[in-house]
């Protein structure tokens, strides 16, 4: 049984593709976090499947609460509140969630605390997992680059909850654009773990890619990036008629990746893909850090685990770089527990009618000064 110091909250997280629930105390002590991945789900159709991500939600999210509260060691009376994703997200996925923490809110009779999901990749950096040493808070003001599938933000930050955007991407999000790229060169789903592996093998320099600056703007496109891929691919692709389909196959989900030579240089396309992703998001996050002032540069979401872009960092910047490691990288309820600590001491709460929002932003909230 966990000792009943300290605040303890129930986090729950459905956005997109993972089932998870966690138990965190005090927004850093990470008490259990219990993820069901879809990856078998989706991997077939080379990307999420919004309605059958939905349905597999509804019949994981309870055995993953389950476990999370074994696995911490606590019952339902140690819990202080139940913090829960709201958005951004899929709507049918969040709606799983927001559903089973109004529930257990008012059955249980706590708090519900709203966190929006980039927030929760943000708090990921505040966060020390089950046997490990606290991580000492990272310094304020910092510059954070946020990079997930669904999302490339760059944004400045001066104190808890207080959130400045510098600069979005204003096409596909540079986890988006992992995944796409993935899905030309044939290496399968999900695409940045996939064509990081690939380019270790690869070997640099051997493709041109385009980088979309845009002039002095924080802005992000891959857009472009994306089409010079396909362009570039297209070159080996073997001539003839496509593969039939075999009966029972449905033709809008089922994911066959084109037939190309067998020289195609998968590697070297990989490597130079990914240095020109990593390039425009290292190259705007360094002069963010630089023109604001930054103590520290934190890196969230999924994309946070290449090693390219946290080598690219690390070795051009002269302050602090802090990354979560792995597995509170990709979407997790532990980041999401630990963000409503701060979220509900800013006086945020949600009443039975909250709903799911699947564009909400990240907005500046009020402040508090810390303990």
């Amino acid at each position: 049984m966990a000792t009943s110091t300290g605040r303890i909250i129930l986090g729950i997280e459905t956005s997109c593709d993972e089932t998870s629930a966690a138990v965190v105390r005090d927004g850093r002590e990470v008490l259990s976090n219990v993820i069901h991945s879809q990856i078998d789900l989706h991997q077939r159709y080379g990307g999420v499947v919004p309605e059958l991500a939905s349905r597999r939600h509804i019949t994981t999210i309870i055995p993953a609460i389950d476990l999370a509260l074994e696995q911490a060691g606590v019952t339902r009376d140690d819990i202080d509140a139940i913090a829960v994703t709201e958005g951004p997200g899929l709507a049918g996925s969040l709606l799983v969630g927001v559903n089973v923490a109004k529930t257990l809110a008012l059955t249980w009779g706590l708090p519900l605390v709203p966190v929006n999901h980039l927030e929760g990749h943000i708090y990921a950096n505040w966060l020390s997992l089950p046997g490990e040493e606290p991580v000492p808070p990272p310094e304020f003001p910092l510059v954070c680059l946020v990079v997930s599938g669904g999302h490339t933000e760059l944004v400045f930050m001066r104190g808890h909850g207080e959130y400045e955007l510098l600069g979005r991407t204003i096409d596909d999000a540079a986890g988006e654009a992992f995944d796409k790229g993935a899905r030309i060169l044939g290496l399968g789903y999900p695409g940045g773990p996939a064509i990081q592996r690939a380019a270790e093998k690869g070997r640099l320099g051997r493709f041109t890619f385009p980088r979309a600056w845009l002039g002095d703007s924080y802005d992000f496109s891959f857009s472009g990036l994306k089409t010079a891929l396909l362009r570039e691919v297209e070159k080996y692709r073997r001539p003839g008629p496509r593969k039939r389909r075999q009966k029972g196959d449905q033709p809008f989900l089922t994911h066959e990746p084109p037939e190309y030579a067998p020289n195609m240089p998968v590697n070297d396309l990989a490597a130079d893909y990914q240095d020109a992703i990593v390039d425009v998001l290292a190259e705007k996050t360094i002069r963010a850090a630089r023109e604001t002032g930054a103590a520290a540069v934190l890196l969230a979401g999924g994309v946070a685990a290449n090693t390219l872009l946290r080598r690219r960092l690390t070795g051009a910047l002269d302050i602090p770089v802090r990354y979560p490691p792995p597995i509170l990288c990709t979407d997790n309820a532990a980041m999401i527990a630990g963000a409503a600590y701060y979220v509900q001491r800013r006086g945020v709460k949600a009443g039975l009618d909250l709903d799911a929002h699947p564009q909400l932003p990240l907005v500046t909230a009020t402040a508090f000064p810390d303990d």
